[in-house]
Parts: structure tokens; C-alpha cells; sequence
């Protein structure tokens, strides 16, 4: 199943000039190339269509101006990774999402967010689990990548490299939030079970340059044990990127996206088979992961999207130099 495919029957946005073509693929009359493009999501799972409008509009609101900031940064010939790493400290900024300050709490009341990012030109990789004191895990992900010989670090020493790199540190009252802290009562209480939405926030990019980057950044579970540890931040799992192929960057249940290597899935199938970006997607959501496991986005070598979910919905979003800018969260 792909979300993308049939976005267009329920757009709640989709401005700036118009959708540009097809959903997932180049412009529809094929004349003019896409030299960048980009895709963001904020996490998939079971999202009713009856969500109060208020909060509707403020998902899409905030959407619209990541998905702007990764747009403007790419339009002016700006690198992918700087376009991942930025749309997604917005996200992280933003309680409305799952990551950064809207983290959800662990089974203790705690806060233990995880992020990762990749750069598809080198293979060149960051990631760090478990962090507790971090604002935005994303920006010190990209440090590990650029400044150790490591790939993931974790809790306190990834805090320790945090504080060695001048990466912003906050208490754990800074992730607080009420409705955060409501759901994980009621689990506790015996009232709801475990968060219906896959809360993650990604963001995959194409550049003018033409290299690709992905990031992904979580909160996690509410009610997880201390110290799980998604997908997010294991590459080839939640996000995976490779000039030649794709970009990808997912949001759902961690465990099942460890488990079938999904980013890095979806980029073989395109390398070995000669899928597309589409048919790739569709395969891994659709034959690979099970209904409600939660959903992806990706971007091509060529600048094609592909957006897809077996969940009732998915917050995202999709831009392109051909004028294409779209939000959307249902198919």
C-alpha cells in the first residue's frame, strides 16, 4: 500500500504553486527534470479523521513551515544533510511531535530520546540513543558523524560528547508536556493501552548537487522500559541513505523495522531488482511489514517521492523545484 499513490482524494494542503504531477514521481508531463526535493513526516499510526480541527490545523501549520525551511535551504543550492538536520530541529522544537520537546515518557517518567542521520554520498552516518538532557538530538547525531570514528553513542557518554561539541543541554522539565504526561497515566492506570500514533518525526532530501541525505529523530514509546531503544537511531532499520538509490527515513512500531532492516531494504530492492522508489516502498509496506506497523518516506536519485503507510494515516509532506508542495496526513 502506498499512502502517496492516493494522496491527493483527502490533501488537507497543497499550495505553493500546486502538487507538481503525480504523487511519488516526477512532474506528470515529464518536461522539466527535479533538481531537489524533499519529504518530511511526523509520525504514523491510527489518526482519526475526526481530530478537532483546531489541532488538525496546527499540525499542518507546523508542517508547512518545515517542510518551507527544508525548501528555502534547498532552492538556494543549500546540502541535503543541512536541510534534514534543520526540518527536523523544527520538529523537535515542537511539542505538537513526538521528538525533542514533545518527547514521550518512558515507563519511570523520564525522557530517553533517540536520532540519527546519514549522508548518501559518503555513507557517512551518526546516530545516539538514550539521551536524556539533549534539545535536539538530531544536531549532535550529526556531530558523532562528522566529528568521531563512531557510528551510535549512547546515554551518558553521547551526553558527555554533547557537552565536549557546546551542543545545547536542558533538564528533563524541559521535554515535559500535559498531554504527553496524560497518556502515560492513563496506561498506567489501566485506562488506555500504548499511543496509537508511531510518534517519530524524519525528514529525506535530494539537493542540487545531487546527494542525498536522511535523519530521523523519536521520543520513543510511551510507557517503553527504560533504556529501549527504536529504530531511529540504527541505521538501516529507521533511516538508511545511498547516492544512486534512495533516501529513507521511517516512523512505526521499531522492533518490526529492526527486525526486516526496512530503510535499508527499500534502497537494496531499488539497487539489486530495479525497482523504483514507489514500487520499492509499496512492497516493504505492503508484503514485508504488517497492517498497522507504520509507514515511510523516501526520495530517489532522480528526485521521485514516495510516501507509505499501512497505518490510518501519516503527518507529511512533500516539495519539489517543478513547484510541487503538498501536506497531508490521511490517503
Amino acid at each position: 500500500m502506498d499512502g502517496a499513490r492516493v494522496a491527493g482524494a483527502l490533501v488537507l494542503l497543497c499550495v505553493v504553486g500546486g502538487c507538481g504531477g503525480e504523487p511519488g514521481g516526477a512532474p506528470a508531463d515529464g518536461s522539466e527534470p527535479i533538481a531537489y526535493a524533499i519529504a518530511i513526516h511526523g509520525g504514523a499510526g491510527t489518526i482519526p479523521k475526526s481530530i478537532e480541527p483546531e489541532r488538525r490545523d496546527a499540525y499542518i501549520a507546523s508542517l508547512e513551515q518545515a517542510l518551507g525551511i527544508g525548501q528555502n535551504i534547498l532552492d538556494q543550492g543549500g546540502k541535503s544533510l543541512d536541510a534534514v538536520e534543520q526540518v527536523i530541529r523544527f520538529l523537535e522544537d515542537d511539542p505538537l511531535f513526538n521528538a525533542g520537546k514533545g518527547a514521550v515518557f518512558n515507563h519511570e517518567g523520564g525522557h530517553e530520546l533517540d536520532a540519527s542521520i546519514m549522508d548518501g554520498a559518503t555513507l557517512g552516518c551518526g546516530a545516539v540513543a538514550g539521551v536524556m538532557t539533549v534539545k535536539n538530538p538530531i544536531s549532535l547525531a550529526r556531530g558523532v558523524m562528522e566529528r568521531t570514528q563512531h557510528v551510535l553513542l549512547s546515554g551518558t557518554g553521547a551526553e558527555r560528547f554533547a557537552d565536549e561539541q557546546g551542543v545545547e543541554r536542558v533538564d528533563q522539565e524541559y521535554f515535559f508536556t500535559q498531554r504527553r504526561y496524560d497518556a502515560l497515566r492513563k496506561i498506567l492506570e489501566g485506562e488506555a493501552q500504548a499511543e496509537a500514533v508511531k510518534g517519530t518525526v524524519g525528514a529525506v532530501a535530494l539537493d542540487r548537487h545531487g546527494n542525498l541525505a536522511t535523519g530521523t529523530s523519536t521520543g520513543g514509546l510511551t510507557n517503553k522500559m527504560f533504556g529501549r531503544v527504536g529504530d531511529s537511531p540504527i541505521i538501516g532499520a529507521g533511516t538508511y541513505a545511498k547516492n544512486g538509490t534512495c533516501a529513507v527515513s521511517a516512523t512505526g512500531k521499531g522492533e518490526e523495522f529492526i527486525r526486516h532492516g526496512v530503510a535499508h531494504s527499500i534502497s537494496i530492492l531499488m539497487e539489486l531488482d530495479g525497482l523504483s522508489v514507489d514500487e520499492a516502498v509499496e512492497r516493504v509496506i505492503g508484503q514485508t511489514l504488517r497492517e498497522g506497523d507504520g509507514g515511510v518516506i523516501a526520495v530517489a536519485q532522480d528526485g521521485s517521492i514516495a510516501m507509505g503507510f499501512n497505518t490510518l494515516g501519516m503527518y507529511r509532506g512533500a516539495a519539489d523545484s517543478t513547484g510541487r508542495f503538498e501536506v497531508v496526513i490521511w490517503e
